[in-house]
């Protein structure tokens, strides 16, 4: 009796790993550090308490906006929405190609600009025209740009807002990136949030 060959078992494709948001991060600092800033994306607890200090989305209208400044993989963005924030209202500014095209499948109908946040804005006069800006919340890496930039980018939007609206920023720092009295603000901070890697604190700078 002859021994006729089985054929071979097809082996299924081997399944692609999918690049975790800690990965594409890391990446993207190893390529830009001064741009990036941070080495791993904010923490959900970090995400939380920035997102705590947005006004009440319940008073919102169709012209309200929140502008987030250097959102990354969109960590602080999806605690902006259970805040109850309307995806429609956020406006998010990202430098990376990249983070934007994760952006844009993550919250389709928030609107995801690439571009630079520290001149944002020249980027975002006909995004913002006409709409009520209720808050910037900000993960820029403020401490690698000088003194003048950062005070361009925290007192240049409180002048977009009206008086009490918040940007809300957050630093690993002990020492201020920008010193309220420096752009006529007033400055509210957390207790430091010991859950985030490494542990971080939120500053909101107000309109004196």
């Amino acid at each position: 009796m002859l021994d006729i060959p089985q054929p071979r078992p097809r082996r299924s494709p081997r399944p692609r790993l999918k690049v975790s948001d800690e990965a594409r991060f890391f990446k993207g600092w190893l390529q830009r550090p001064l741009i990036m800033g941070a080495v791993s994306p904010s923490s959900r607890s970090l995400g939380r308490a920035m997102a705590a200090y947005v006004p009440d989305p319940s008073a919102f209208d169709e012209t309200s906006r929140v502008l987030e400044l250097g959102p990354g993989t969109g960590v602080v963005t999806q605690c902006l929405v259970d805040r109850g924030v309307p995806e429609s209202a956020l406006v998010l500014v990202e430098y990376s190609r990249e983070f934007c095209v994760l952006l844009k499948a993550r919250f389709p109908k928030a609107h995801v600009i690439q571009g630079d946040a520290y001149d944002a804005a020249v980027t975002l006069g006909p995004w913002l025209d006409g709409c009520r800006l209720e808050a910037v919340v900000s993960s820029l890496p403020l401490f690698t740009k000088p003194d003048g930039k950062r005070e361009q980018v925290v007192g240049g939007s409180l002048k977009e807002m009206r008086p009490g609206a918040p940007f809300i920023q957050f630093s690993y720092a002990l020492t201020l990136p920008v010193k309220p009295e420096r752009i006529e603000a007033q400055l509210q901070t957390s207790p430091w949030v010991k859950r985030n890697l490494p542990p971080a604190r939120v500053l909101v700078y107000r309109a004196a």
